[in-house]
């Protein structure tokens, strides 16, 4: 993979090499992950309840996304297409990531970590990996996040364990860390801002993914947040969303405190919608985490980048954490790859209330049982939700329909078939391109001498 990348270095960013020193200097780039957290949870998405200062004021400061999506309704595929711009069948990330499955995130995979080192930047992650199954994290035989581009990183499988409170399942650059003292976000949001202040070469520019575990089950929540909502049947809950808004606080902080905020995109947004029986809120929207109805992939999104993102913007387009990948390399100017398809496009125009151009529409499907309205796609104001068999179909108009109340595929028979038909045609292509078809077997073909073929 490293030729792989080398030559792609060649082909595609030998025009970087002659720009002056202005031109060089390029935006750093910190993706803040929450996971589980709904589209309604937090006052300025409105939330009447529960406290979240840092995020409000990141909005504030930035664009606030109205429309904003995760790729999948649940964890592992989401991430993965935020580091690939590729939606998670195509990537072979396609389900929850847990036990002993065999899928995970090839190192045939070009991540956008990978690809800001070519051009001179320094990475890290810290926090929650998922992108390979327990027995596959911290081997040799799988990649880990050190093979996906980051030079520094302290993660942990999926949850953190035995609890979110004094984790002991936190690896360090392949050496396990032992016991923290502390609650998640808040210790994650502290190894962000050590390495930004201690460990980083700050002549170079950087890229750091914070992945939080909050406010994913088992919930713990440090003492001084727990009392914030005494008497509220969801206080558990929503204490755990305080914490969450504390540790971003942390690495706004950091930012302030290295000098470096006004020359960095910080996005902020969750991985999926939220688990009701938690407490989890969708803010009205109709199902929640492993649906594609609204309510399992609408999720918080707001984008902050001084001088190129007016404060106060309120934007209702559409976007998705799959175009994560393409927005960093735009703006750094790295040319998207062109031997794969890459399934995200370019935020700059959403970021101020403009439209995007989409090659491919946005397409949703969810892997998980018991099979339900677990595909979804997305034109314009037309939103297709199939199930699990592709055989059943509710059509919404959803920039009207936001709830998704009204199921319109009666009613309109020839608009329910277009956009059927451009579905079968989207998933034809995500299967076809997709590694040995994992999902209808749920088990990878051996290659010859018994190996996996990666």
């Amino acid at each position: 993979m490293r030729t792989t990348l080398t030559v792609y270095a060649i082909l595609f960013l030998s025009p970087l090499v002659g720009l002056n020193a202005a031109e060089r200097s390029r935006p750093n780039i910190v993706v803040f992950l929450a996971d589980d957290m709904g589209w309604g949870d937090s006052g300025c998405y409105g939330s009447e309840l529960i406290a979240s200062p840092n995020i409000d004021k990141l909005a504030s400061q930035g664009v606030k996304f109205t429309q904003c999506y995760s790729a999948c309704g649940v964890c592992s595929p989401s991430r993965s297409a935020i580091l690939t711009g590729r939606t998670p069948y195509r990537n072979g990330v396609y389900r929850h990531l847990s036990g002993n499955h065999e899928a995970h995130l090839r190192s045939s995979e070009i991540t956008y970590p990978k690809l800001l080192k070519t051009i001179g930047y320094e990475t890290c992650h810290v926090g929650k990996w998922h992108l390979n199954s327990k027995p596959q994290f911290n081997t040799s035989e799988y990649p880990q996040p050190g093979d996906h581009g980051y030079d520094y990183w302290m993660a942990t499988h999926n949850n953190a364990a035995p609890s979110h409170k004094n984790p002991n399942n936190f690896v360090r650059n392949g050496k396990p860390v032992g016991e923290l003292t502390g609650f998640s976000a808040p210790l994650v949001a502290a190894e962000a801002t050590r390495w930004l202040s201690d460990v980083r070469d700050k002549s170079k520019p950087f890229a750091l993914s914070v992945w939080i575990h909050e406010p994913h089950s088992p919930i713990a929540t440090d003492s001084r947040f727990s009392g914030l909502y005494n008497g509220h049947k969801n206080s558990k809950y929503m204490c755990n969303i305080t914490q969450l808004d504390h540790a971003l606080g942390q690495v706004m902080r950091a930012l302030d405190e290295q000098g470096v905020s006004d020359n960095t995109l910080l996005i902020f947004t969750s991985d999926n919608g939220p688990v009701a029986q938690f407490g989890g809120t969708t803010g009205g929207l109709r199902g929640a985490k492993r649906s594609d109805h609204e309510g399992g992939i609408r999720v918080p999104g707001i984008a902050r980048w001084p001088g190129h993102i007016k404060p106060g913007t309120v934007s209702d387009v559409p976007v998705i954490g799959t175009d994560i990948f393409a927005t960093v390399l735009d703006i750094t100017g790295i040319p998207l790859p062109r031997d794969r398809t890459i399934d995200g496009v370019s935020m700059l125009p959403a970021f101020a209330g403009k439209p995007v151009e989409r090659k491919v529409p946005l397409f949703w499907r969810t892997h998980v049982s018991p099979p339900a309205d677990r595909v979804a796609l997305r034109i314009g104001d037309w939103k297709l939700v199939g199930n699990e068999t592709l055989t059943k179909f509710q059509l919404y108009e959803i920039q009207k329909d936001w709830k998704e109340e009204r199921d319109l595929a009666a009613a309109m028979p020839e608009k329910t078939e277009e956009m059927r038909r451009r579905l079968f045609e989207v998933w034809k292509a995500i299967e076809a391109e997709g590694p040995d078809q994992w999902w209808k077997s749920e088990r990878q073909k051996p290659a010859q001498g018994g190996k996996l073929n990666y």
